[in-house]
């Protein structure tokens, strides 16, 4: 099927020819139909799936086909994304697939003065791509009016409801005209996301284009016990013995993020980090280095790592598993993108045996076990018990993180040889 068969005007059409697309992905192929209908849709697709250009190009044909507001600069279209990562790529995609139409559209998102954002409104503004957050700013003050709404998209919206943004979500969604057209895009139907459908959406198509926490089959997954004292030896050895370029290793926490980058880059693997506590400035900047070249190496926590899109991203590493397993998914999705093939490795020491044997049972595969001379596992692995202990003093050193001290001490200061193995043992560990 090519995509002048679904139905896309000639504008389009030849901004897709530009991005040199030929194929609608499956996704593409069954919603784009279906949302030109001006039926709502609710969608189960993976990252890597093409479901932005899902959702986009039908947006901008039915605002082109609205001929009464053409040229009227009127907010009519709203995608809420759940970062500001994912903010940004669905915003340039807006303007690629949008360049032969008249349409202006406007980024929202923490980070940037909201000044900035005002002035940029008050010029003019068809499309709007957002984070709940920020849009939620915008409304209370009265910058955004969100009145003529014929378009809402909610984009990863299993991973907003996980951030916490259902209260934002509702309240944004009242607001809006009762007889819009919507779509939600998630990777997963959890309870919460229908019961957020049933809200939002009327009679809505559902398409599920891949099973539910499925991992795309491009993606080699492998696995790697390994001691927690040597997990950042062997991150090095794996990436320079392999001569790996553009890594994109994930982490749970934003201090081994980075220590993880301080520690590579010492020993010959440039590396940058990026996390919630990086200002959006240092964030955009790292991640534009990355893609250049610059940095062989991306130390990303789930938060910043969400919505990243790296062109020809073969190397996924998961230096500590995520303890939600669904994160799994989210993480090794950054590779194995448009058909190409992909590699995740995932590092586990004894405490992440657990959510190892999670994982695996969530995506319905064992993965391959792959060693290394020199880095043999000899751990023992706690029990049960041992476990909830060990994540509830995670959780207990998180609060305190987040408790505001009169003076904060700056870990792992030393550089002598014992103190530097001594770090890497606590930060391996996760504490």
């Amino acid at each position: 099927m090519k995509f002048e068969s679904l139905g896309l005007n000639k504008d389009i059409l030849d901004a897709i020819k530009a991005k040199n697309y030929e194929t609608p992905t499956p996704v593409q192929e069954q919603a784009i139909p279906v949302a030109l209908d001006k039926k709502d849709l609710l969608v189960s697709a993976q990252t890597g799936t093409g479901k932005t250009a899902a959702f986009v190009l039908p947006m901008l044909q039915r605002l082109g086909h609205d001929k009464k507001n053409a040229g009227s600069h009127l907010l009519r279209g709203l995608i809420l994304v759940p970062t500001r990562e994912l903010a940004m790529q669905v915003g340039e995609s807006v303007i690629d697939y949008g360049k032969n139409l008249p349409f202006n559209s406007v980024n929202l998102y923490g980070g940037k003065k909201i000044s900035v954002e005002i002035t940029e409104i008050e010029k003019g503004v068809d499309i709007i791509v957002a984070t709940p957050g920020r849009l939620f700013e915008h409304l209370q003050q009265g910058s955004v009016k969100l009145d003529h709404i014929n378009f809402f998209v909610l984009d990863e919206a299993d991973r907003m409801l996980d951030m916490g943004f259902i209260n934002e979500i509702r309240a944004i969604g009242e607001v809006m005209p009762k007889g819009r057209q919507t779509f939600m895009f998630s990777a997963t139907f959890t309870p919460k996301v229908v019961n957020l459908g049933k809200s939002l959406l009327r009679k809505p198509k559902i398409i599920e284009v891949a099973r539910q926490n499925k991992t795309a089959e491009t993606i080699e997954q492998k696995v790697h016990f390994v001691n927690s004292d040597k997990k950042i030896d062997l991150l090095s050895f794996m990436i320079g013995a392999n001569n790996y370029k553009q890594v994109l290793v994930f982490t749970r926490t934003k201090d081994v993020t980075d220590n993880i980058a301080k520690e590579l880059t010492a020993a010959g693997l440039p590396a940058t980090a990026i996390h919630g506590d990086i200002t959006q400035a240092k964030r955009t900047k790292a991640l534009a280095q990355f893609k250049e070249g610059k940095f062989r190496v991306l130390v990303a926590t789930d938060v910043a790592g969400r919505g990243l899109d790296i062109k020809d991203m073969d190397y996924v590493i998961n230096y500590e598993l995520p303890s939600v397993p669904e994160d799994y998914v989210h993480r090794i999705g950054r590779t194995g993108r448009a058909g190409k093939k992909g590699l995740a490795i995932s590092l586990v020491s004894a405490y992440d045996v657990a959510y190892l044997f999670e994982i695996e049972k969530l995506i319905g595969q064992k993965m391959e076990e792959i060693k290394t001379d020199g880095y043999e596992f000899n751990e023992r692995i706690p029990d049960r018990g041992e476990q909830h202990n060990q994540r509830d003093r995670r959780k207990a050193a998180s609060v305190r993180k987040h408790t505001p001290k009169k003076e904060k001490v700056k870990k792992y200061a030393s550089t002598d040889k014992k103190a530097k193995q001594t770090k890497r043992n606590r930060y391996a560990k996760g504490e």
